[in-house]
């Protein structure tokens, strides 16, 4: 069982609008850069942005126009479902690299996503930028009964996409494309479908007859990559479930599993952090609650490479 050790609650200094929370709820991708940790959430038009070194409160990034409804059944349908966050290295294109926020997929109103430049210091640069995926989404219709990513990594000269089944359809898969025209069409605003390069499923295990299946995942610098994956009891990509279990597992670069560990309580872990430190793994974890009033919360762990 992997022990999980609470840092704070993801409280920002200003709501998204004066009748919303002052707080993030469905916390859903994580990218930390040194002193900066960015945290998306699949119910909000905003970029968490917190400091890694203390618990102040953090501020919120608009990127993407609009207002959501505050009723949840209404939010959930209008939603752009903003589920993965990922770094963009360094380029011609982005000197100091960038990050790129991706929709589920699962509806068409899902397909989008968000270009944020970085300056040299990490911190988010320029107006962000709203960028189509539907040449590389659409696709997987083919592949999958129901389109869901929740996790995206760059390794090397690929960019992973992590799909995540449901208890109906156990569909979690890896799915590689090359970065280079994957980037040259999100800056060109629009491209040619692109079918994946491959196609890596998993089988995760299950508990009490529900899966496991991915919320999150990190690049190590060897290529391996930790995921999070949650039981969550629900049929399907759109409806939430009670969760059951969760787990951080390791996958190697070429798609194997290597291992899977469950937590030691069935925290609803959506975005995860990875780092390396001598012979064990840093993790930053954060949750989605399911709940509007009830914050995310971040968490670390430790577990052995």
């Amino acid at each position: 069982m992997i022990v999980l050790k609470k840092i704070r609650e993801l409280d920002i200094v200003s709501g998204a609008s004066n009748t919303r929370p002052m707080h993030l709820s469905a916390a859903s991708g994580l990218v930390c850069l040194d002193t900066i940790m960015y945290v998306v959430a699949d119910d909000e038009l905003h970029l968490g942005v917190f400091s890694a070194g203390d618990c102040r409160p953090g501020n919120l990034i608009r990127i993407s126009d609009g207002v959501l409804p505050d009723s949840k059944a209404e939010r959930k349908r209008k939603k752009p479902d903003f589920e993965a966050l990922t770094l963009i290295p360094p380029d011609g294109e982005f000197p100091h690299g960038a990050l790129l926020v991706i929709g589920s997929g699962s509806r068409p109103n899902r397909r989008s996503g968000i270009l944020l430049r970085l300056d040299q210091h990490g911190v988010v640069c320029g107006s962000p930028r709203k960028v189509e995926l539907s040449f590389i989404l659409d696709p997987l219709r083919e592949e999958f009964p129901s389109t869901n990513i929740e996790g995206a990594v760059v390794v090397g000269h690929e960019l992973r996409l992590f799909q995540r089944g449901n208890k109906r359809h156990v569909d979690n898969a890896i799915i590689r494309y090359p970065l280079a025209p994957v980037i040259d069409a999100i800056v060109a605003g629009c491209g040619n479908p692109m079918v994946p390069s491959s196609i890596d499923r998993l089988d995760l295990g299950s508990i009490q007859g529900v899966p496991f299946c991915f919320t999150d995942a990190a690049a190590l610098p060897n290529g391996n990559m930790v995921f999070s994956a949650v039981a969550e009891d629900t049929a399907d990509a759109y409806r939430d479930g009670s969760c059951i279990g969760a787990a951080i597992g390791m996958i190697d670069d070429s798609g194997c599993l290597l291992s899977i560990d469950q937590l030691e309580r069935p925290y609803k872990v959506e975005g995860i952090h990875a780092r390396l430190d001598d012979d064990c793994i840093e993790l930053l974890l954060v949750t989605d609650a399911d709940n509007p009033d009830i914050p995310a919360t971040l968490f670390s762990a430790t577990i052995d490479r």
